[in-house]
């Protein structure tokens, strides 16, 4: 038997360009999934024959899209192309800064896909022929089998099962993690956005305030030397023309005292914005907060992945020696049963004479 060799997924190609998904709401809206410009890559899995286009922005996967024969990848534009992704149920879409690079990433795509239709195609004919030929295989004798080894082959392979589904299983969790880092990562994207408006609002109405406090107190003075001069006609007791200048007085004093009042109202509101923004600044803690916890979360998940591929790898190893045993414990069963034969048949002989 031959030993089986693991392999790691290979860059093919790669390219920049601007993510965008489609909005799930509306799906005719572009929603950007990377800030700048990223880079854009096709992998081709050796070991399992699969051909995939990832694209990572910081920490987490921007795309990550297994490529059928049934996928199609369109120029909507001199620089815009998109596909869609049916097992991610979305739409991207990317654009490039040249024409020319839009051409290169569209015919690798093409190439990419035609690959995988005819690993599919090869795949399948070998399923039909490991088929046809188990259904035309006849049944061999019961043979004498060696308990040790195989026991030991069985052990090796419930163990191996059992391995590739927790690996299964810490790969769902730690997926499952990143979505959740990604929905933070947008909620605290969100708060920041929020926070750096409230604090540009809270340095206006600061700014504002100062103003307005000078404003108050001006019209405080104003208004006592008002009063002062009304206080004096009336104390002067004089009619005609004084009474006249007293109501002008009284009505500028009423609309002083009602400006003062309004002026009073906003200075309230903005100290009650001032108490949002510190509440968005919790919120935006909090958020934080929960990030550092995921993040650390799903470095463990990666840790315990490691694990169970080190154990997987070295429950193949084992697997690959006990198969070697077994296949040598065969040959000196196939040599013991032939010495045998040709023993019988001598005695056979001896018999006759």
């Amino acid at each position: 038997m031959f030993p089986h060799h693991r392999e790691r997924e290979q860059p093919i190609f790669s390219a920049r360009a601007h993510v965008f998904q489609i909005d799930p709401t509306t799906k005719r809206n572009w929603i950007p999934a990377s800030k700048h410009a990223v880079t854009v890559s096709f992998f081709y899995d050796a070991t399992r024959n699969v051909y995939r286009i990832i694209s990572v922005g910081g920490t987490k996967a921007i795309i990550n899209c297994t490529v059928t024969p049934s996928m199609t990848f369109t120029k909507t534009s001199q620089k815009f192309g998109q596909w869609a992704d049916s097992r991610a149920n979305t739409v991207y879409g990317l654009g490039f800064a040249t024409e020319q690079q839009l051409h290169q990433f569209a015919e690798k795509f093409k190439e990419v896909k035609d690959a995988a239709r005819l690993a599919r195609e090869k795949s399948q004919d070998k399923e039909l022929a490991n088929t046809a030929l188990t259904i035309a295989a006849p049944q061999s004798p019961p043979v004498m089998c060696v308990n040790g080894p195989e026991d030991k082959l069985f052990r090796s392979q419930s163990a191996d099962i059992t391995l590739s589904s927790e690996k299964e299983r810490i790969k769902k969790m730690l997926s499952e993690g990143s979505i959740c880092e990604m929905n933070l990562e947008a909620e605290l994207f969100t708060l920041q956005d929020s926070n750096s408006k409230l604090v540009a609002a809270l340095h206006e109405a600061n700014a504002n305030v100062e103003q307005w406090k000078k404003q108050l107190t001006a019209y405080q003075e104003e208004t006592e030397r008002l009063r002062d001069q009304v206080a004096d006609l009336e104390a002067h007791g004089g009619q005609g023309p004084s009474d006249l200048l007293k109501d002008e007085l009284t009505q500028s004093l009423e609309e002083l005292e009602a400006l003062l009042k309004a002026k009073d109202e906003e200075i309230h509101i903005l100290q009650s914005k001032k108490a949002d923004y510190h509440e968005m600044e919790h919120q935006r803690d909090e958020a934080i907060h929960r990030l550092r916890e995921m993040e650390m979360r799903n470095s463990e998940l990666e840790r315990r992945i490691q694990n169970t591929e080190q154990n997987l790898s070295n429950s193949l190893e084992d697997r690959d020696r006990l198969d070697t045993e077994i296949q040598r414990a065969i040959e000196i069963l196939d040599i013991k049963i032939f010495d045998l034969n040709d023993l019988r048949q001598s005695l056979v002989k001896l018999i006759d004479k």
